[in-house]
């Protein structure tokens, strides 16, 4: 689901109500089963049935492995609820459960109208996207399992109609809540609407539908990054989610922005504090349902499905890659030696829908928390990271850079200073006094000003490590097949990061800026002609110093002479040494 939506006052989290379900009960170990059982049983009597909890368990697979479905296969016939189905995560998953589980009866996903766009022109675009290239050319009407449900996050009831309600609560099978909105600046009570509200008020909502068999959350590894080690465990929250909603309610947007950096700590932004609050609230419903919670760290682009590289926006690590290729980010403050803790998408996608299917069949007593992490498995570092797509940007250049890619990681705070000054602010300025020479709008400044902004955003987190468990997704691959192990691969000790960034930054170009790789030529000559204003430039540069400081400073000109003469000295007993050795 779109996150930029309107910001109204705090709402909250009423039950939302159906024509036809009745009051809410336990199904935390109703489904899943591969027998007929009286709908009357509770329980208790599902669990004697079965021969007690433990036999109840041999019978939904967790200890008879042969007689389980595949991942595949539990998923046909089902119906499932996707949030955040317009955003990045969302279209891999929605891609990749069409292609992959192709027997799903139907996807129905919640979606915002936008001003001057319905909600059905949304989706329409939506499945124009290359990505859906693939499950295109094997079934033309997959369009048809696709159902979009209005929806808003900020509204009560998620903004449900009625009939909608009912049609969902009598269909899904299964739950995945991607929709949040990932703005590290976001002011804390659209954060915390997006983040907590809206999860609780779908809570409210599987609680009600009759065949639901798992919910599973998508969390961040940052949620808990004010510790350094961070477990597969929910730790406590910082403050009680529903005494947080009732105290901000009242409170006007200026009182709740002075209070945030009191409120969230320790915590970097908004993003990962309601993030961890909503951990909170789904973990609160482990009892009555079967839940999982998925923890990416930095989400990448793809790294094999459905093909390789594929991102579509400027977040995170893309907007910076593509700031570097253009030869606009000179440097960057980050430390060399940290690990870069990306994680591509159709890992974290892969890793979801194993996680859907492990908790409606086996449904854990407790929700699992899987972290799905690299650093831990397949550590990369940020200086790597730079040297890479410093390389690429050479091999396969960007259209109409500004300069040449080569930017420069560094930890220290002032020479990081030194070179915005010289290689942002001070080349900026000059091209916005041409512009404005030229009688066109000035533009790099601000152009500036906002890279440097969104890279302050995540200095915080390319600057230092943290040491991740990743016990349950360890646990979760012995448990696939090895054809589901296969196709829904989530291994990232395969991953070859060299090969990643390449295809990363090849994706920037051509599905982010839409620039056609036969161009790439053309681009070269573009970077060869950069090369030369800058040689150019330099000359004149010492021309101009010489000219006006040394030429006219008898002292300086004795320094010049000095440091030639012993220039001069050196390499004559260079050459020297050389002969006689010889």
């Amino acid at each position: 689901m779109d996150i930029k939506s309107p910001r109204p006052g705090l709402q909250a989290a009423p039950c939302v109500s159906a024509a036809a379900p009745p009051a809410c009960h336990d199904r935390r170990h109703g489904h899943g089963l591969k027998m007929e059982l009286s709908k009357s049983q509770d329980l208790n009597g599902l669990e004697q049935a079965a021969g007690g909890p433990s036999r109840l368990t041999d019978i939904c697979g967790s200890t008879a492995g042969s007689t389980m479905a595949s991942v595949s296969e539990y998923y046909a016939g089902k119906c499932v609820l996707i949030t955040g189905a317009t955003g990045f995560m969302g279209k891999v998953l929605v891609e990749k459960l069409l292609r992959s589980c192709p027997e799903v009866k139907a996807l129905y996903i919640l979606v915002r109208p936008k001003a001057g766009q319905s909600m059905q022109q949304r989706v329409a675009d939506m499945m124009k996207c290359k990505l859906f290239d693939r499950v295109r050319e094997d079934n033309s009407d997959f369009h048809e399992k696709i159902i979009p449900i209005s929806s808003e996050l900020t509204q009560p009831g998620l903004a449900i109609s009625p009939e909608d309600v009912e049609k969902l609560c009598a269909c899904i099978d299964i739950v995945f809540h991607c929709a949040a909105t990932i703005r590290f600046d976001e002011p804390l009570k659209h954060a915390l609407q997006l983040n907590v509200i809206a999860t609780q008020q779908l809570l409210s909502l599987a609680h009600q539908m009759h065949h639901l068999e798992a919910f599973i959350h998508i969390s961040t590894a940052y949620a808990n990054c004010n510790r350094k080690h961070i477990d597969e465990v929910i730790y406590p929250p910082p403050v009680e989610p529903k005494k947080l909603i009732e105290s901000l309610e009242w409170m006007d947007d200026g009182i709740v922005r002075d209070i945030t950096p009191r409120l969230i700590g320790d915590r970097p932004n908004t993003y990962t504090y309601t993030k961890a609050l909503a951990e909170y609230v789904v973990q609160q419903e482990q009892h009555r349902l079967n839940i999982g919670i998925i923890r990416p760290s930095i989400v990448g682009a793809s790294w094999q499905e459905p093909f390789p590289g594929w991102i579509d926006n400027f977040n995170g690590p893309s907007g910076v890659f593509i700031a570097a290729g253009k030869g606009i980010l000179r440097t960057m403050r980050a430390n060399n030696d940290a690990v870069a803790d990306l994680i591509p998408v159709d890992v974290v996608i892969n890793l979801t829908l194993t996680a859907g299917w492990y908790t409606a069949v086996h449904r854990p007593k407790t929700a699992l928390v899987y972290n799905c992490t690299t650093g831990g498995i397949n550590p990369f570092h940020w200086g790597e990271i730079e040297h890479h797509v410093m390389s690429s940007f050479k091999r396969n250049p960007l259209e109409q850079a500004f300069r040449r890619p080569n930017a420069n990681i560094t930890s220290n705070y002032l020479i990081n200073q030194y070179w915005i000054l010289v290689s942002h602010k001070f080349p900026a300025l000059i091209y916005d006094l041409i512009l404005r020479l030229s009688g066109q709008k000035p533009q790099m400044m601000r152009i500036f000003n906002r890279l440097h902004k969104a890279i302050g955003l995540l200095e915080y987190f390319s600057s230092q490590d943290w040491e991740w468990n990743s016990e349950n997704m360890s646990m979760l691959m012995s448990q696939l097949t090895p054809e589901d192990r296969k196709t829904f691969n989530f291994d990232v000790r395969q991953l070859n990061w060299p090969e990643y960034i390449e295809n990363y930054c090849i994706g920037t170009k051509k599905y982010v800026l839409n620039e056609d790789m036969s161009d790439i030529p053309a681009a070269r000559q573009h970077l060869r002609k950069l090369r030369n204003i800058r040689y150019t430039f330099n000359t004149l540069l010492v021309v101009f110093i010489w000219r006006v400081f040394i030429a006219r400073s008898q002292m300086a000109r004795n320094i010049w002479y000095f440091v030639v003469s012993l220039c001069f000295k050196f390499l004559s007993y260079f050459r020297a040494s050389s002969t006689l050795t010889n």
